[in-house]
């Protein structure tokens, strides 16, 4: 891992982010970004969530900003990763978070935070495959 670069934060429901992270390494043993995953409980309080999450945000931090890349827009997880700025946390924040957007923001290490929210957008977009049935 790099100590340079945007660090990558993925705000998700329980059992999602790890998965997802254990599915990158599959791919990328070596994973060229910080990344980490903050799982919310279903009756977790969002406050406590909020400065647990600032703090993993803070960490993963090297001065480049984080990139959140939430599950699910508008519920909890996201909310608070959205909230983060709110705490002074240089973040942006993509939603509809999926293995292709989580694996194209990791091919792309040297960009900066603004290039990787569309770097995710376009990966997100781009694992969707429709067959012709």
């Amino acid at each position: 891992m790099s100590d340079t670069g945007v660090g990558v934060l993925l705000m998700t429901h329980e059992a999602v982010g790890q998965a997802l992270i254990s599915a990158a390494r599959h791919v990328m043993p070596r994973l060229p970004l910080h990344v980490a995953a903050v799982e919310v409980p279903a009756h977790a309080d969002p406050d406590i969530m909020r400065s647990l999450t600032a703090q993993h945000a803070r960490e993963l931090d090297s001065g480049h900003g984080v990139l959140v890349l939430a599950d699910l827009y508008g519920a909890t997880p996201c909310n608070i990763g959205l909230s983060l700025a709110d705490l002074g946390v240089r973040i942006r924040c993509v939603s509809g978070l999926n293995l292709p957007m989580l694996l194209r923001v990791l091919n792309y290490p040297e960009k900066t935070l603004s290039e990787l929210v569309e770097v995710a957008a376009a990966g997100g977009r781009g694992g969707i495959f429709i067959d012709h049935a």
